[in-house]
């Protein structure tokens, strides 16, 4: 099959050429279609599927085929939305539009926090087909009348799943309050939960149902590996591992910002170009990390869960889980960046015996067991034994205790992260790191009365440790139950 038989207008023909694709993969062979004839569809597809071309261009046929009525100003309105949950992601999807939609004669903008509101404020007013926005800036706008919704023909809900883990749910109802009831409504997602469905059953209207590549299922291009080591070698290993086998392009996960920016550091004392991408850094920051990142001149990206999305990159040779996830979903995702297109991709994970049970969960998950090779020089210390892992008010891993987690008490009166940049400064903020964080708390203590040293989280030099801070919203409530096991 090409992408000629889809039924595409030649000048999106064009550009798909100019991108260098000929074969559409298995979900835009599916969704351009159905979008096509202009029913609702919802989409199981996660991200290095295509899913983006699967929507882009069959949502420009459309535009380009229907008539545009300017609003009372002569201004061309705004006709279709595209909702994604992070800045990065945004940026990525609105490139794809651009990219593909280079002859199609219709224009769109990207919308996201962290940056000023003008900008974004002169370019509605002159008027765009297309717009890709986070939630809380989208909202924003709204309240202070800077755009108008009521005339989108076509609404998209991108990675829905990644937007109810990010607490995004009540702000996408207020989202659907704004646009129009009539239009077609597309809702892609990496996994089907019952929250999903009854999101779902809000916002389409007889849907066709497709479902592509699913979330815990690991390609065959993509090698994987566990080195087990020491807790205190980590950062050792993965230096020794980037230079002597001389890697570039390496994408690397921690669980939280200050590890990203604690590892950075130490990499560039030893030579390596790195920088960490994590809601703390500014935009024009993080724009300039994947910007130097994916041309190759940077050679380690490290970056937590929620930054990481929007890093697309078609042959990212090497991803490294720097501190495995506790939410065995999220380990395939992270290295599904990696093995593309066809391409032999690289996964790599640095495990220490705190972290067993996480590894545990993973295998269980993708129902295969993880080859491991220990590196010689960085064995794990025979005597070494489990020690909690603290992850905002969680305490996690091997060491935690029975069960493998508990909660303690929170702080009084504690900050919660994420300070400044709130809704109204025009700041999109995730709520907390998806499924494994929680609003700041006092750290968990050994016997002996102190915060173990590895506590991963733990800002330097003491203190409290933070979750990812919020993309959009009012602050969450302190949540003290426990999180059902996974």
């Amino acid at each position: 099959m090409s992408f000629d038989t889809l039924g595409l207008a030649e000048p999106l023909l064009r550009a798909i050429r100019e991108q260098g694709y000929t074969t559409p993969t298995p979900i835009q062979a599916q969704a351009i279609p159905v979008v096509l004839q202009g029913g609702d569809l919802m989409a199981g597809a996660q991200t290095g599927t295509g899913k983006t071309a699967g929507f882009v261009l069959p949502l420009l046929q459309r535009l380009m085929k229907s008539p545009v009525a300017r609003d009372p100003r002569s201004r061309i309105p705004i006709r279709a939305l595209i909702l994604t949950p992070t800045r990065e992601l945004a940026a990525q999807v609105e490139e794809s539009v651009r990219d593909y939609g280079r002859y199609s004669g219709l224009t769109s903008m990207v919308m996201f926090g962290g940056v000023g509101m003008q900008p974004q404020i002169d370019k509605l007013r002159r008027g765009i087909d297309i717009l890709v926005a986070t939630p809380g800036r989208l909202l924003d706008h709204h309240g202070q009348r800077t755009l108008d919704l009521s005339h989108v023909e076509v609404f998209v809900l991108d990675e829905a799943d990644r937007m109810l883990d990010m607490g995004f749910i009540h702000d996408i109802k207020k989202v659907l309050a704004i646009v129009p009831q009539k239009k077609q409504s597309l809702l892609f997602s990496a996994t089907f939960s019952d929250e999903i469905k009854a999101l779902a059953d809000r916002l389409l209207n007889k849907p066709a149902l497709i479902e592509v590549a699913r979330r815990n299922q690991t390609a065959d291009t993509i090698a994987q590996k566990v080195h087990p080591v020491g807790r205190e070698m980590k950062k050792e290993l993965l230096a020794h591992l980037i230079s002597s086998n001389d890697w570039h392009q390496v994408l690397v996960f921690t669980r939280m910002k200050h590890g990203a920016n604690r590892l950075v550091e130490y990499l560039l004392k030893q030579g390596i170009t790195a920088m960490a991408i994590h809601g703390n850094k500014s935009q024009s920051a993080r724009t300039k990390a994947l910007a130097d990142f994916k041309s190759g001149s940077l050679q380690v990206l490290v970056a937590t869960d929620i930054a990481a999305r929007g890093i697309d990159i078609d042959q990212l040779p090497h991803v490294v889980n720097y501190e495995l996830p506790n939410v065995p979903e999220d380990y395939v995702h992270r290295i599904g960046r990696t093995g593309r297109a066809g391409a032999q991709g690289e996964a790599v994970s640095l495990v220490c015996v705190d972290e067993n049970g996480f590894l545990r969960d993973i295998e269980k998950l993708i129902k295969r067991e993880i080859p491991k090779e220990i590196v010689p020089g960085f064995e794990p210390p025979a005597h070494e034994k489990p020690e909690p892992i603290v992850l905002g008010r969680m305490v996690i891993g091997e060491g935690a205790g029975r069960g493998g987690r508990r909660h303690h008490q929170p702080q009084q009166n504690a900050p919660r992260g994420g300070g400044g940049g709130d809704r109204g400064r025009g700041g999109d903020r995730p709520r907390h790191e998806p499924r494994s964080a929680a609003p700041a708390a006092r750290p968990a203590t050994t016997h002996g009365g102190h915060v173990p040293a590895h506590a991963h989280g733990r800002p330097a030099g003491g203190g409290n440790a933070r979750p990812e801070p919020r993309r959009d919203g009012p602050k969450p409530q302190p949540r003290l139950t426990q999180p059902k096991p996974r």
